[in-house]
């Protein structure tokens, strides 16, 4: 079964000129949901009443050291995940790549895991050695990955071997972390499981502003990236041909999606299918083109996230459900319908 950007080319696509009215639409829905999910709690806060000065100082308190923080990280990681989704997607001219399915968020999580089980509580066991060990596992899976990818040569065996390495990564990583998990203390254990299920309750100032800083040097390397996408998808040779350095734009968006992505893991564990199903509705929708496509599903994955998020914090309160679980349910689904919906001949 062969799988490429190619399968969409007979799809009517929105008009190029009602590109700016989409991303204002998924601003004007994101900051909708950003106030919806700045009131949605435990405690219920209006933000008319933060605004006005007439809140209490608890709630204050609560919204400034808890709320506000949770809600910028769940922008900065819902569209780093979905834009570097779209990135892949363009880079292996495979509609269903994404940091989950190719293993990086796999591969983050168990060098992530490692760190936590080895360097916890010691001198070395700080939040930036998290960072780098979250960067080093998904660069590693990616550079695996990717070496797979080009001595297939674009054939129509790749995206088979991507989705089988990818499967064969996350089973090795789920095998790393289950022996990690039966050497690990009680302590260590109860933070791999929270952590595992993928969750914003991490989100402090020191840490959001960090991934603030990071996320957003990895997103504009992505947006950088955008017109060197398109051209990309003519084929390596008419790329070069036209003077695209495919080398360069594969390290950029390799580097750049490996730190954004294990950031996110080392901040928020694996939340699942949202590299896929964002960017994937979208250019169904918006059309190849990724000029609108990554600004798009950045702000559709952070859109998403931040509801996910907000159904978390809300659905069974006073208790919290992992988000990632949430997505994997809302993703899982999804990946199945595109497999089912697909001819054999495709």
């Amino acid at each position: 079964m062969s799988i490429s950007l190619s399968a969409h080319r007979h799809r009517t696509w929105l008009p190029a000129s009602r590109a700016p009215r989409v991303l204002m639409g998924l601003t004007i829905a994101l900051i909708i949901a950003l106030m919806w999910g700045a009131a949605s709690g435990a405690l219920g806060i209006s933000p008319w009443a933060l605004m006005s000065g007439n809140a209490s100082e608890l709630s204050v308190q609560v919204w400034w050291q808890l709320r506000l923080p949770r809600l910028l990280l769940g922008v900065a990681v819902g569209a780093m995940l979905a834009g570097s989704g779209a990135a892949m997607q363009g880079l292996f001219r495979n509609p269903l790549a994404d940091p989950t399915l190719l293993g990086l968020a796999s591969g983050a999580g168990l060098f992530v895991a490692l760190w936590i089980v080895l360097f916890q509580g010691s001198a070395m066991g700080s939040l930036y050695g998290q960072f780098a060990a979250g960067f080093l596992g998904a660069l590693s899976v990616c550079v695996i990955v990717f070496g797979l990818a080009k001595r297939q040569g674009g054939s129509s065996a790749a995206v088979m071997t991507l989705l089988l390495a990818g499967l064969a990564i996350n089973t090795l990583a789920g095998a790393g972390g289950g022996v990690l998990a039966f050497i690990a203390n009680d302590e260590q254990l109860r933070q791999l499981s929270l952590w595992g299920m993928g969750t914003l309750t991490n989100a402090l100032w020191r840490t959001t502003a960090i991934a603030l800083v990071l996320i957003s040097i990895a997103l504009w390397m992505l947006l950088r990236s955008a017109s060197e996408l398109d051209l990309l998808q003519l084929g390596e040779s008419t790329a070069h041909a036209a003077g695209l350095d495919a080398s360069r734009l594969k390290r950029r968006v390799v580097v750049a999606t490996s730190l954004g992505v294990g950031l996110c893991v080392a901040l928020t564990g694996v939340i699942g299918f949202l590299g896929l199903l964002v960017p994937h509705c979208l250019r169904l929708w918006l059309g190849p083109s990724h000029r609108l496509l990554l600004p798009a599903s950045m702000l559709g994955g952070a859109l998403l996230l931040v509801v996910a998020d907000t159904l978390a914090r809300t659905l069974g309160a006073p208790a919290e459900i992992p988000v990632g679980l949430l997505t994997s349910l809302l993703g899982g689904p999804y990946f199945l319908y595109l497999l089912m919906r697909r001819s054999p001949s495709c």
